[in-house]
């Protein structure tokens, strides 16, 4: 376990992209989540890896993603704040009602995080959708939920961020971080 790599997880829409831009102008290195960098890939060459299209091979995608973006982590210095980590893709599965296939709970044992995962709290006030979000409302609800269960079942503890301004949650990370 690398003791300085936290996640940020939680449901769609409920500002961890927003989080990470700021802690990131702050001078914490940060990994962006893969799902969007492949939405936007398969839309663009029509491919079939789509999460409404191929949930599994959308998983398969993001795996192999996180699994080169935890490697490539190791050689930056300092705490590395990730836009979600491998046990999000467990949760997409949960959520799409298939099963976690082995090499996935591998990867989830093997690659490890922070004890300490920070949680964005469904937030309805700020949740939109766009051409790579199509969750409804319910839906993002039931991803934050599920990512939730997903890390407490893998033995990490959730830190709720706050529904808070950008600046107030940013705090709330950074003083977790330098316990």
């Amino acid at each position: 376990m690398l003791d300085r790599f936290f996640v940020i997880t939680g449901g769609p829409g409920s500002g961890k992209s927003s989080l990470l831009d700021c802690l990131d102008r702050r001078g914490l290195a940060s990994v962006p989540e893969a799902g969007r960098a492949i939405i936007r890939d398969q839309q663009t060459v029509d491919g079939p890896a789509l999460p409404w299209k191929s949930p599994t091979a959308f998983a398969e995608m993001m795996l192999g993603h996180d699994l080169r973006s935890y490697r490539e982590a190791q050689g930056r210095a300092g705490p590395v704040i990730f836009d979600r980590g491998i046990p999000d893709i467990m949760g997409f599965m949960l959520l799409c009602g298939l099963p976690v296939p082995e090499h996935l709970h591998r990867a989830a044992e093997l690659y490890r995080y922070n004890r300490r995962v920070f949680i964005a709290p469904h937030w309805p006030d700020i949740y939109r959708q766009d051409a790579e979000r199509r969750q409804s409302l319910e839906e993002a609800s039931a991803t934050g939920d599920i990512m939730r269960d997903v890390y407490a079942s893998l033995g990490y503890e959730i830190l709720s961020l706050p529904r808070a301004s950008v600046e107030e949650r940013a705090d709330f990370v950074e003083a977790w971080i330098a316990e």
